[in-house]
């Protein structure tokens, strides 16, 4: 516990001012979150964050942030996947066939569905990685088949439109919420416990970074500093989770894109895969001469992208109750934004999972918040795409200035 002793620190703690700018890219994008929040919540007169608007964030973007923790591993590896969209449609078509129509065990077309998303990515990855085929080119094709594919089964298995309406069982995860395991007069018990323990969970695993960090010599913020971040960013968590909490409880939806957002952290910071992508996309070939299989590290990747891209389809069909021909159309932008405005750099080598999820979440507030103040599709568009550039355009010149 020698981190909260100011005494044994000082060899290691930098100023306020240092450690901001040495991690301007993470707090900037927070930043921006911040404000375009606090400006949707003064432009709508207070309605973003009623309880069913932020409910409504979570249920209408959850899937752009599960696939933006695949595509940022894309992006870091020096790729890009435009068929994510594309996969997207083609697995809920394909969940639609297997449980509608072939009344099919849950379970079991659960298992089918993710390892056909498994099967696209590998299939991306094999001409990627073992034929050298530019990722663009690649995923470009893979956006048309399985675009074409999907028109193919939902035309010749479905009523021309759209195969639907699946069981309850299985929208559970896509629409479900956390049930009350405690009865407390209304008081939603298990929403509130987890709303709680969360930031608790964070500020402890915070902790444990920090101490590492100053046992090996890193540069830590100072310790007031670090208290005060945590306690605002458990403030917002809790007003936010219990915001949420008081309209039908924690969406289940939200408590698997938190475990995703968990698992995906640890292995890009702790893992040695995670470190070798990083790797790759800094210099692919002086990792390739230090003796790892870079092919197959890109063929993991892009199998890794398949399977979120499934997850999202099963969750965007089941939350519609119906798999349509135009499934996921036009996603891969939204996702491949996301990960560009939360920091990662086209080049590769450089992105972060808290960046990918603050980009996908400045999207979700964006559309949200557009929706809200009856903002047509085109608007929305080029408001998106303005952000996006804007983001880059900042990004790439405080790294030349720095």
């Amino acid at each position: 516990m020698s981190s909260a002793n100011p005494a044994t620190e000082s060899s290691h703690v930098v100023s306020i001012g240092d450690h901001i700018r040495n991690n301007i890219r993470e707090y900037g994008m927070l930043i921006a979150l911040v404000v375009i929040m606090l400006l949707f919540q003064y432009l709508t007169n207070g309605v973003l964050f009623r309880p069913q608007n932020l409910t409504n964030i979570v249920l209408q973007n959850s899937f752009i942030v599960i696939m933006a923790l695949g595509m940022l591993l894309v992006i870091v590896a020096g790729h890009i996947d435009l068929s994510v969209g594309s996969v997207v449609g083609f697995v809920g078509a394909v969940a639609g066939v297997l449980v509608v129509q072939m009344h099919m065990n849950l379970a079991a077309a659960t298992v089918i569905c993710l390892l056909m998303g498994a099967a696209v990515g590998a299939w991306h990855g094999y001409f990627i990685a073992y034929h050298r085929i530019p990722s663009f080119i690649v995923t470009l094709s893979g956006m048309l088949v399985f675009r074409g594919l999907t028109y193919t089964i939902i035309n010749t298995t479905g009523n021309g439109s759209s195969i639907g309406p699946f069981p309850p069982a299985f929208q559970v995860v896509a629409t479900g919420f956390i049930p009350d395991f405690v009865d407390m007069g209304g008081v939603r018990s298990t929403s509130i416990f987890l709303t709680i323990a969360i930031p608790i969970v964070m500020f402890l695993l915070s902790w444990r970074r920090r101490t590492v960090n100053e046992k090996h010599g890193i540069d830590v913020e100072p310790f007031s500093f670090f208290l005060g971040q945590n306690l605002v960013v458990a403030a917002a968590t809790i007003f936010i989770g219990y915001q949420i909490s008081s309209y039908r409880g924690l969406p289940n939806v939200l408590i698997l894109m938190l475990a995703l957002i968990a698992l995906y952290s640890f292995a890009t910071q702790r893992t040695t895969i995670g470190r070798r992508i990083y790797a790759m996309g800094g210099n692919e070939k002086a990792t390739k001469l230090s003796g790892i299989d870079t092919r197959r590290l890109t063929f993991y990747t892009f199998i890794n992208m398949g399977i979120l891209a499934s997850i999202a389809g099963i969750i965007i069909a089941t939350r519609l109750n119906s798999a349509t021909a135009k499934g996921g159309d036009g996603l891969e932008l939204d996702v491949i934004a996301a990960c560009f405005i939360g920091g990662a750099s086209a080049s590769g080598g450089v992105g972060k999972v808290t960046g990918a999820v603050i980009g996908a979440l400045i999207m979700g507030v964006l559309n949200q918040g557009m929706s809200i103040l009856g903002y047509q599709t085109d608007s929305q568009k080029m408001i998106k795409g303005a952000v996006l550039l804007a983001a880059v355009f900042i990004d790439v010149y405080n790294k030349n200035k720095g």
